[in-house]
């Protein structure tokens, strides 16, 4: 019962973490442009899609409480290494998702060029699905590649910090 508890200790405090990440950047987004939290939203589920977005808040789900798994305790624990271990991996995997998107995005936009004429009358249309395709692929590795580093920084230094600091 005692496990069941902290588990969900450690979940709530995870969510509460990654919940108010998301507001702090909504809210820095918010203030650095003129767009309203509605458009931010409609913007990245349009550009990134929703796959993309689940499984990218799946990965930084599981960095996440590995995270809070290290700094739970106050002194270093034998698991600590096993948890920093998963994070670094679940953090690997959000740039594996972005280049795998940025990949799939050049192919889509490649493929699309294939089944379609070129004449001065389409070219605009051609165009349009093309940079649709190409700014899913550029946008999934602009937002990918910080998030990993941000999670492993945080892992890492997390991690070190708890190693240097003395046993109680």
């Amino acid at each position: 019962m005692r496990g069941c508890v902290q588990m969900l200790s450690i979940g709530s405090r995870t969510i509460s973490y990654m919940l108010g990440g998301l507001v702090l950047m909504l809210a820095a987004t918010v203030m650095m442009s003129s767009l309203s939290v509605f458009e931010i939203t409609a913007w990245a589920h349009n550009i990134l899609g929703f796959t993309f977005i689940a499984l990218l808040g799946g990965l930084i789900f599981t960095a996440l409480i590995c995270w809070v798994q290290i700094a739970h305790h106050e002194e270093q624990t034998p698991a600590d290494q096993v948890w920093l271990e998963g994070g670094i991996q679940a953090a690997n995997g959000v740039v594996t998702l972005a280049l795998t998107y940025t990949l799939l995005g050049i192919s889509l936009g490649i493929g699309s060029l294939a089944g379609k004429e070129l004449t001065p009358d389409t070219v605009q249309v051609v165009i349009r699905g093309l940079t649709e395709n190409f700014s899913l692929a550029f946008m999934t590795t602009v937002v990918g590649l910080p998030v990993s580093a941000v999670l492993r920084t945080l892992l890492l230094v997390t991690s070190a910090r708890k190693r240097q600091s003395p046993a109680v």
